[in-house]
């Protein structure tokens, strides 16, 4: 039983963790973050199995851990505090083609990441053409171009 509670201690403290590090943490991955994302992979390993390397507990580990987000999963549908809580909500960022410099900054997204994301979408190329971008709850950003773009 010792196994389970690990699980969903690790489950749960890695989810408080990627929730406060910002939405932009996991959206764009860099060559530093996917090494990052090794070394919690190996240091979340050992914590999970310590010294029990059986099939019976890996088998409980992966139950345990696909079990956790199953419920999170139906928990957010019924309470949507709670998918607020863990996902956050979506930020404008950019309106009527000005920055919103505070809200830039708060979720560490910066002109050009949105000049980035205008010109994948959309093929927009200056701020000015840009109604509204929006920092969606995965990460991502949403460009609204202006009418007559």
């Amino acid at each position: 039983m010792d196994i389970f509670f690990r699980a969903l201690a690790i489950y749960v403290a890695l989810m408080v963790l990627f929730r406060f590090s910002g939405k932009r943490t996991l959206s764009e991955s860099t060559p530093f973050d996917f090494v990052l994302l090794l070394i919690i992979a190996e240091t979340t390993q050992q914590a999970l199995v310590g010294k029990d390397y059986s099939v019976t507990a890996s088998l409980l580990l992966i139950v345990t851990l696909v079990g956790a987000d199953i419920f999170l999963s139906f928990a957010k549908q019924h309470w949507s505090f709670l998918a607020v809580l863990i996902e956050g909500l979506p930020l404008v960022i950019v309106e009527h083609g000005k920055p919103l410099e505070e809200r830039m900054k708060k979720a560490r997204v910066d002109e050009e990441d949105v000049l980035s994301a205008a010109r994948q979408l959309q093929g927009l190329k200056r701020m000015d053409e840009i109604e509204y971008a929006v920092l969606e709850r995965t990460g991502t950003i949403s460009i609204v171009p202006k009418r007559g773009h």
